[in-house]
């Protein structure tokens, strides 16, 4: 019997789980260059195969990544959440954004809440994010959510960084709580025209 997937809503977005009516978006950009910092640029097969992985991810493991969709029109943005496969030392909290709507906050938004939903509903202490070092945007998000490099923790395959979260007590009714809370509230705000890197 499969297990039900939770939906998770924002101030923008709705987070529900995978669908195969979602696939279309997640191969144009698992076969593009956008994919060159998760193993890609990936064939057809491999990312149809990725993305089975994904909605199985939910049933083997209890949790797994959300898509995203805007809470309005019910577009997609990218992918949010929990991530770890076989052989990998650790839960992973991760993301992509579709290319087009990077630069949004979007990707910040969604991988807050679903970094609560893990603390609060599935008793998570921890969560690392593995990244590639070249991959600066991700650097840029990971550390604004308040995850710091952890030169101590086993890689996935000796290449990417790893990137320790912060624990629930470090976020609870905390100034870098409230400061990612604010800063998702900046871009919630239609007048806000945010300057610079796009950085999710």
């Amino acid at each position: 019997m499969p297990k039900s997937i939770p939906v998770i809503e924002t101030r923008r977005l709705i987070l529900r789980g995978p669908e195969p009516e979602d696939y279309p978006r997640f191969k144009s950009t698992f076969t593009s260059y956008r994919a060159r910092f998760m193993g890609g640029p990936l064939n057809p097969y491999e990312s149809w195969m990725l993305y089975a992985a994904e909605i199985g991810h939910w049933q083997i493991r209890g949790y797994g990544m959300w898509m995203i969709h805007d809470k309005d029109t019910d577009a997609t943005y990218g992918m949010a959440g929990g991530w770890k496969p076989a052989m990998w030392p650790e839960a992973e909290i991760a993301w992509v954004i579709w290319p087009e709507v990077a630069g949004r906050g979007i990707a910040l938004e969604a991988t807050h809440a679903a970094r609560k939903y893990f603390y609060r509903e599935l008793g998570w202490k921890t969560a690392v994010s593995y990244i590639d070092p070249k991959n600066l945007d991700s650097i840029r998000l990971a550390e604004r959510l308040g995850a710091r490099r952890d030169k101590e923790a086993p890689t996935v395959d000796g290449h990417d960084a790893v990137y320790r979260h912060p624990s629930p007590a470090e976020l609870d009714g905390t100034q870098l709580n409230d400061g990612i809370e604010m800063e998702i509230s900046h871009y919630a705000d239609p007048m806000f025209k945010p300057k610079g890197w796009a950085i999710d």
